[in-house]
């Protein structure tokens, strides 16, 4: 692809300055500078590390009602609310987690030494890993960009992260922000398309943090396997419901609602569809929609707290799934007409099969397929012939049942009674499984994934180490053999 060039920063070290798209070769620039950043403070102490949080916390907060107004302006709406409530509130208490535990996290990890190496000592430390890549997706570009970003600084590494070309307003906010409060010899936000993207994966960080579609996940592991790079990968997947036929059926359309409802269901845990008992399908649909107009008492198309889907090609494929639905048998439930500002009606789907796509796909929006059943076995058997979901969701309060389905299904994270929260919960590990995601973050896991836990060994003046050295054979080695090898 021919790209613009752009002349370099003339001083990439000096917060404020830089064009807002990044040429080829400025990835580069700015990678080394990092690389020899790094190398100059290789282990920023705590007090250090405390105060770049605290400056990214109050980044956010001071700059949260613009953050709105962008993210906003990229959705062409998307609730104030919910970019209060799932991206500015999320991110400061994910900050605040680290700043209140990272003393902590940052102290040794004593570990005990066995009797055949006394006398000596042994302890873990966290070492920053170096530079650290961030891969930052759409759907939620505030709260996926300052997680990891969080806890990559907090395990004292420097950071760059490649924001999403398709929130192009916040992503400059964003790097305008970064660049005021930090050097990017530090932390560095880079823009631009899908080459850049593909740019970035192939630098040799230290690690490479990865969130967004399965289908693009493959790309990122090949290119980052050229410089061995480790990666985490968060994903996605069709994270099912399952409704017990002992649910409060009223309270659990509620919450299946709420997680639907968020962002317009373009989130990566959205409930994606429901396992309901035959029985109970025509209730349970009538109390979601209730619930949905209860949420949305007025047009959905007129209404500041209904998220718009991003753009037209996401629009356009959720208007697939329906179409290539319909045309498979299957039946289609709305409370209101399609309109043409992309604020999309929730929907309803039964009658679906495996040949419909958008029981194949992450359906990322507000699409909600219904599938029945008739015994509990039978969800388990849906639900493992499938691939491993980023969550999973039971509502019901058989604790017998609860238990069968924990153990006998596979998913990153698990929600009984409820939706979401998998994914802001900062004292859990937040990540996938198979197709869903490699690896995890969130609170001390993600200090862990970006720092090196370095084994150290310390051995005193006095060692007795010597009465196993050559030449073998010694009465005491004899001993050692009967004490220890049985």
């Amino acid at each position: 692809m021919a790209m613009e060039q752009h002349q370099l920063f003339e001083s990439l070290d000096e917060p404020g300055t830089g064009d807002s798209d990044t040429a080829e070769g400025q990835l580069q620039q700015v990678f080394e500078l990092q690389k020899q950043a790094f190398k100059a403070q290789t282990y920023p102490g705590f007090e250090q590390r405390k105060q770049y949080l605290q400056t990214l916390y109050q980044m956010v907060a001071q700059h949260q009602d613009e953050i709105a107004e962008t993210i906003s302006h990229d959705f062409s709406n998307r609730s104030a609310d919910e970019t209060r409530l799932f991206e500015v509130m999320t991110s400061l208490n994910g900050i605040k987690h680290s700043l209140k535990h990272l003393r902590k996290w940052m102290k040794p990890s004593k570990r005990e030494v066995g009797i055949l190496f006394q006398p000596a000592s042994g302890y873990v430390m966290y070492q920053p890993l170096g530079v650290i890549g961030v891969i930052v997706p759409w759907n939620y570009p505030l709260f996926l960009a300052i997680g990891p970003l969080a806890q990559a600084l907090a395990a004292g590494n420097n950071v760059m992260l490649k924001m999403s070309e398709y929130t192009p307003a916040f992503s400059e906010l964003f790097k305008k922000l970064i660049a005021e409060n930090f050097a990017q010899s530090h932390v560095n936000v880079i823009t631009g398309d899908a080459q850049i993207a593909q740019e970035f994966t192939q630098l040799p960080f230290d690690h490479l943090l990865f969130t967004g579609a399965t289908s693009i996940a493959s790309h990122v592991l090949h290119a980052a396997a050229e410089h061995l790079t480790p990666v985490t990968l968060e994903l996605g997947g069709k994270s099912p419901v399952i409704v017990a036929q002992d649910a409060d059926l009223k309270e659990s359309a509620r919450r299946i609602a709420f997680g639907k409802t968020m962002n317009a269901g373009q989130t990566c845990v959205a409930p994606d569809y429901v396992l309901v008992h035959r029985s109970q399908q025509d209730e349970f649909i009538k109390a979601y929609f209730d619930v949905i107009q209860q949420f949305y008492p007025d047009s959905i198309h007129a209404n500041p707290d209904y998220t718009a889907i991003v753009n037209e090609r996401q629009f356009a494929r959720l208007q697939h799934y329906l179409l290539d639905a319909q045309q498979k048998g299957a039946q289609l439930i709305q409370i209101e007409p399609e309109a043409d500002d992309r604020r999309m009606p929730h929907a309803i789907v039964t009658d679906v099969n495996d040949d419909m796509q958008l029981m194949q796909n992450e359906i990322f929006g507000p699409i909600l397929p219904i599938v029945c059943y008739e015994h509990i076995d039978e969800v388990i058997e849906y639900i493992n012939a499938r691939e491993r979901p980023l969550a999973l969701y039971y509502f019901g309060y058989n604790k017998a049942e609860q238990q069968k389905v924990l153990h006998e299904t596979h998913s990153g994270g698990v929600c009984l009674n409820e939706t979401l929260m998998t994914a802001g919960m900062e004292d859990m590990p937040f990540g996938g499984i198979g197709a869903s995601g490699m690896g995890h973050y969130h609170g001390q896991e993600g200090f862990k994934t970006f720092s090196h836990a370095k084994s150290v060994f310390v051995r005193p003046k006095f060692s007795l180490m010597k009465l196993i050295y050559p030449p073998y054979g010694t009465w005491i080695q004899q001993l050692i053999y009967r004490l220890f090898i049985r």
